[in-house]
């Protein structure tokens, strides 16, 4: 698994949606990659932090512009 690759499952992976395989993937390429390994931890740190956001805590309009930012960001 490439670092890009790890960075696009990694949600699946850490709310255990994963294949075993692919999580196999995932951990083998953790022991070898110190950076992705740094990602991962920031991104607990970041869950952690933030909790869950209820989904009506966010306005219909904002939900929209963050969707949008973000399909537009994966194009890039």
């Amino acid at each position: 698994m490439s670092c890009r690759e790890l960075v696009k499952v990694i949600t699946d992976y850490l709310e255990g949606r994963m294949g075993a395989d692919d999580r196999l993937r995932f951990e083998a390429h953790l022991e070898e990659c110190p950076y992705c390994v740094h990602y991962l931890e920031q991104m607990r740190a970041t869950v952690e932090a933030l909790g869950q956001l209820p989904e009506e805590t966010i306005t219909p309009d904002s939900r929209r512009e963050v969707l949008a930012a973000f399909r537009g960001w994966r194009g890039r």
